[in-house]
């Protein structure tokens, strides 16, 4: 299951609903990771757009909860007009609100994406012999994010890739390759044993550091050219 909810419009349009927060990352004292506002809000961002676009939707509005307090307001609306801009998304619009009345310890968002999804856009998955799956990216955590930051799929690339007539997509969160592998493909049972790649299946992808795609064989070579060195191959054994 993906982490979305999907509401019908009409006959022709349905309404995606994707989320993500941060806790204890900011520039307050007592945050666990220091890092500026507009990085927190950029990745929290991440994570729910890429989630979006992956169950086929089209984002339209951002809402932005900002437990920072109110001078951390427009760096945190900075961050997510970068990710805008990374996505060449010029009409998305953001709104949201501000905890003002008491003063958090740590910093703290939560980020909203909505998207509309067309029902002739499949995003459905099933195993099968004929389609190849590949990691985009690494798996990075903590400082890794920046430390390794060459190592991330960008966000121009996941949109870039999204747009791959039938190639599916799935962001990989904090539970790691394998984890997500069985949410993709819930009927399999898939174990570690079973996954062959060079990429820690086991290890945290934070704000989904890398993404997922299964595709036609015929499309490897422009995925190669799309994502360079960032595309690693998964295989998965009977």
């Amino acid at each position: 299951m993906r982490d979305i909810v999907t509401i019908p419009f009409n006959s022709e349009e349905s309404l995606i609903i994707a989320c993500d927060n941060s806790g204890g990352i900011g520039m307050k004292e007592q945050d666990h990771v220091h890092v500026p506002y507009e990085m927190v809000a950029y990745y929290a961002f991440r994570v729910a757009v890429m989630e979006c676009i992956a169950a086929g939707g089209e984002p339209i509005s951002v809402v932005l909860h900002n437990f920072c307090g109110n001078e951390p307001w427009n760096k945190l609306v900075s961050g997510i007009e970068k990710g805008l801009s990374e996505l060449m998304l010029s009409d998305v619009r953001i709104t949201g609100s501000t905890e003002s009345n008491f003063q958090l310890l740590q910093s703290a968002i939560g980020v909203v994406v909505l998207g509309k999804k067309s029902y002739a856009k499949i995003t459905d998955f099933a195993l099968a012999n004929h389609l190849n799956l590949a990691v985009i990216g690494l798996p990075l955590v903590g400082n890794e994010v920046i430390e390794l930051k060459d190592q991330i799929a960008p966000l121009s690339i996941f949109q870039k890739v999204s747009l791959i007539k039938g190639a599916m997509l799935w962001p990989v969160g904090s539970r790691g390759i394998l984890y997500e592998l069985n949410q993709m493909f819930p009927n399999e049972k898939i174990t570690q044993e079973r996954v062959v790649t060079t990429v820690d299946i086991m290890k945290s992808a934070g704000p989904s550091t890398c993404f997922m795609v299964y595709f036609q064989p015929d499309q490897e070579e422009i995925l190669r050219k799309i994502t360079g060195d960032l595309f690693h191959n998964v295989e998965i054994k009977k």
